[in-house]
């Protein structure tokens, strides 16, 4: 669909993205390493995205920091796996993030990372599947928080440089079940189907 973007700082952000990653991860750490190469794939995917979709006039400079900043709490996990030592269990990154995000002041960014997990959480998701979480919707509603959370389900923390294929990343969302199939389905149609 497009190519990988030249230059990481190919949009002037507002928010200093690398200051509020370093608060929270050492520079040059596997870790930090893993999830900022991890945010950068998600951050150009859905910003290239965004501009083949030019008639939904997505904020691209938010995407982009937003994206950047969606997985900042993972620190706080426990998924070895990813080199993550925390005490929370995974799918709690989310919140963590969030919370991180707010003390930063910076509520659109973390109503992103709250809401771009799978593609999206309802109460009933969460209720079915018993998950440690808040019983309430988490689901994206922006255009952007949508983009994050659309473009995220391409790349894993464990290998962020291979793009999974659109048919690895519909099968995958479709173990979670018909109504996480029908969201994602409602991505490709509102987004175009990502090629591989």
């Amino acid at each position: 669909m497009c190519h990988k973007l030249a230059h990481p700082h190919f949009i002037p952000y507002m928010v200093d993205i690398t200051a509020i990653f370093h608060k929270y991860y050492e520079p040059d750490a596997p870790l930090s390493r893993l999830v900022w190469e991890h945010s950068r794939c998600v951050a150009e995917k859905a910003v290239c995205i965004a501009q083949a979709c030019k008639h939904l006039s997505i904020d691209t400079q938010f995407l982009y920091e937003a994206a950047m900043l969606h997985d900042v709490g993972v620190f706080r996990t426990h998924a070895p796996s990813i080199l993550c030592e925390g005490d929370a269990p995974y799918l709690c990154h989310g919140l963590i993030g969030a919370e991180l995000l707010r003390a930063e002041g910076l509520e659109r960014h973390a109503l992103v990372c709250e809401r771009h997990i799978g593609v999206g959480l309802t109460v009933a998701d969460i209720e079915r599947q018993n998950l440690p979480l808040p019983r309430r919707d988490m689901l994206p509603i922006t255009l952007e928080e949508k983009l994050v959370c659309y473009a995220d389900n391409f790349f894993s923390k464990s290998r962020p440089d291979v793009p999974k294929t659109f048919e690895q990343v519909r099968a995958g969302v479709a173990r979670f079940g018909e109504d996480n199939l029908i969201r994602f389905d409602a991505l490709v149609q509102l987004f175009g189907k990502v090629n591989d």
